[in-house]
């Protein structure tokens, strides 16, 4: 990983708690979809976010810090940007970067999960147009699913691409999947055998999945999610 001075362009608020942060690094940060950073908040204070752009725009890095007041930990990087205007960073790292293959994605993201599944997304229509993908992305409600309409017109320009959203409170006219996002795709999915999955999440989804998933076919060896260099 190098250490990378950055200043910060924007913050915007997309929900009454995430906000979407872009950084301009001091040099193009080469990365591969589906890494994350690091944001220097200490020696020994390191915290991690998923890089939402895409790997072709190195001269800007897209956050999406879910900031609530309640959670320190993000919400004092979220101040830090607003009050400094910069950012000390280490990248990249990870390894559940997209791959290279024929295989059909499943990307499955709860909350701002979504971070790590729209770098892979953009990657993947750039660089592998002609592969099957479907993300599965998961919040409370409609409105916190906050880039719902740029993804239903990127479904509809892109064939091989198609978009699932799935809230676990809805209203009266939605007629859309109700629950839990991984639960959506075993509705829709019984045999997971031949895909890959990608998955960002909490910790206790990331594993629920890897049971459920790779009991319908899916190998251990084609889901990929940063939870499990952990769990």
């Amino acid at each position: 990983m190098k250490v990378i001075n950055c200043t910060v362009e924007s913050t915007e608020a997309q929900t009454s708690i995430v906000h979407k942060v872009t950084l301009l690094p001091e040099f193009p940060l080469e990365f591969l979809a589906g890494q994350y950073l690091q944001v220097v908040m200490g020696e020994n204070d390191k915290r991690p976010f998923s890089i939402a752009s895409a790997p072709s725009e190195p001269h800007k890095i897209e956050l999406h810090i879910g900031a609530d007041p309640a959670n320190g930990y993000a919400f004092e990087v979220l101040t830090k940007c607003k009050d400094e205007g910069k950012l000390v960073i280490e990248a990249p790292a990870g390894k559940a970067f997209l791959r290279n293959s024929t295989m059909p994605a499943i990307i499955v993201a709860g909350g701002t999960g979504y971070s790590y599944a729209k770098a892979i997304l953009l990657d993947c229509i750039e660089n592998q147009p002609d592969r099957e993908l479907k993300l599965y992305w998961g919040a409370k409600t409609i409105g916190d699913l906050y880039e719902f309409k740029a993804l239903e017109a990127m479904s509809r320009s892109y064939p091989n691409f198609t978009f699932i959203p799935v809230v676990e409170h809805a209203n009266d006219d939605w007629h859309g999947h109700i629950g839990w996002v991984h639960k959506a795709v075993l509705k829709d999915i019984t045999d997971l055998s031949g895909k890959q999955v990608y998955t960002a999440g909490r910790f206790e989804m990331s594993a629920t999945i890897r049971d459920e998933f790779c009991a319908l076919g899916l190998s251990k060896a084609d889901l990929f999610g940063d939870a499990y260099a952990f769990i």
